[in-house]
């Protein structure tokens, strides 16, 4: 019988990574900036975008700074209204508040995606759409980008946990106006914290790239058309967000690996649906028609699981070795909107309220063998049917 696998840690770092952060340790060189060309930052850049099939890339601190930079660049005034699915990281909400905008939360479904006739009764009161593809899962892209077109607003997608999922054969990220990346440590690809944007158009990009840090002529050195740039200095504030030489050497060797972890990722995913499917108790929903996933954990629904049942069950995971998460009943959850306090007039969202109570939320990483999901779906099998068969005793 194979143990319960580790499901927090991330794979090792390559070894060229290692060997590249040593060279660059031993040089000093660390900012993006002080290599007249071919710093790690600009290579990661421009390896990107040609990854993703964009024409632009702006590497950052974090996902977050780019969904700001992405506000900002868009022109975004002071007190616009960007819609935001209710079911987000609390990230997001505060990339819209620092970009001195109102975030306009629409309900999610019981798939996780944004509730379309909510989506289509708020779109045309807003300013800017920015699209959560939360823990990977993609909404209605055609109808979402229909809806904003018709509204004539822009599309931002946050695909902090989308690196590798497609819609239609299209990355996800290159749908919208602009799309922001993580690779924070729990990501598809880890360097601890950064994030980057991408996008086809040559101003966002030159904006972007002058508020994240490119003081002087140093947006020289970035391989983007230089009348945008040439318009743009000196009228734009620095926010200094800029990711450093030592995270896109660690991130450049991965991003090789990406193609093998996101069809590892698909088949544990998939593997553990199905079996937790075959349970009464447990409904993994699934992708919608032109999704393809890059799933590094798993979601699934609770049904007919009372609250003391649902805390009994989490309970029975940690015994036996495993972290659920349940977004709505965990205590301080930062992806539960209510606990989104820094907002003013928080919205009832009795839809998304529902499913967040009963949404639960496994870590089930790449690099796990079908063996170590099998563990992993037999201890979740074994605790739910303890909790229902011991309630109906």
């Amino acid at each position: 019988m194979t143990a319960l696998p580790n499901t927090h840690d991330a794979e090792a770092i390559p070894e060229d990574a290692r060997a590249e952060v040593d060279r660059l340790l031993q040089s000093g060189d660390l900012f993006r900036y002080t290599a007249p060309q071919d710093a790690p930052v600009a290579l990661l850049e421009a390896e990107f975008a040609a990854l993703l099939g964009a024409k632009y890339a702006v590497a950052v601190a974090s996902c977050s700074a780019a969904l700001f930079l992405s506000m900002k660049a868009l022109g975004l005034p002071r007190g616009a209204k960007v819609l935001i699915p209710a079911f987000t990281f609390a990230a997001v909400p505060s990339a819209v508040v620092h970009a001195e905008c109102v975030p306009v939360l629409c309900e999610v479904g019981a798939n996780y995606r944004i509730d379309l006739d909510d989506f289509a009764a708020k779109v045309r009161g807003v300013d800017a759409v920015l699209i959560s593809h939360m823990r990977g899962h993609t909404s209605d892209m055609d109808a979402i980008l229909a809806g904003a077109a018709d509204a004539g607003v822009p599309v931002i997608e946050d695909a902090a946990h989308s690196l590798g999922t497609t819609w239609k054969g299209q990355n996800i990220g290159t749908l919208g106006a602009m799309g922001c990346f993580s690779f924070q440590s729990y990501k598809m690809v880890n360097a601890g914290e950064g994030g980057i944007l991408i996008t086809d158009d040559a101003d966002l990009a030159a904006r972007a790239v002058i508020m994240s840090g490119a003081y002087e002529h140093n947006w020289a050195k970035h391989p983007v058309l230089q009348a945008p740039f040439a318009r743009w200095q000196n009228q734009l504030p620095l926010y200094n967000t800029r990711l450093s030489n030592l995270s896109a050497a660690i991130i450049r060797p991965q991003l090789a690996q990406l193609a093998r972890r996101v069809a590892d990722g698909r088949r544990n995913h998939d593997h553990v649906a199905a079996r937790l499917n075959a349970l009464r108790w447990i409904d993994v929903p699934d992708a919608l028609p032109g999704e393809e996933r890059a799933p590094d954990s798993i979601q699934f629904n609770l049904v007919g699981l009372t609250d003391a049942e649902v805390t009994a069950f989490v309970q029975a995971t940690a015994e036996a070795g495993i972290k659920v998460q349940v977004f709505g009943l965990s205590k301080d959850n930062a992806r539960a909107f209510w606990n989104w306090q820094f907002l003013s007039d928080l919205p009832e969202l009795p839809q998304t309220r529902a499913m967040l109570r009963r949404a639960c939320d496994v870590r089930l990483p790449a690099r796990l063998t079908l063996a170590e999901c099998d563990a992993v779906a037999d201890m979740l099998t074994a605790a739910v049917m303890q909790v229902m068969q011991r309630d109906a005793a």
